[in-house]
């Protein structure tokens, strides 16, 4: 199976203190989003438009920018850099 790429990565949060994660394709965003505890409106959106992208019935950067927002929604972002 064929990854769905998109840029820039959406970094996030991990289960290790001073570790962050680049997400760059979303296959990767979805992987992430179950590892999630809290999960928002956001969270849910993010997960439809992932599974929409993997299907090819939505772009990945819809995907992308979806999971950015559950990031935020979460707390889990973290600006590039």
């Amino acid at each position: 199976m064929a990854l769905h790429w998109f840029n820039p990565p959406v970094y996030v949060r991990t289960d290790r203190t001073g570790i962050r994660f680049g997400v760059s394709h979303v296959e990767g965003a979805v992987e992430q989003l179950l590892k999630w505890t809290k999960r928002g409106p956001k969270w849910k959106q993010a997960v439809e438009t992932c599974m929409a992208a993997i299907e090819g019935n939505a772009p990945s950067q819809d995907a992308r920018r979806a999971f950015e927002a559950a990031a935020k929604e979460e707390s889990m972002f973290l600006p590039p850099g």
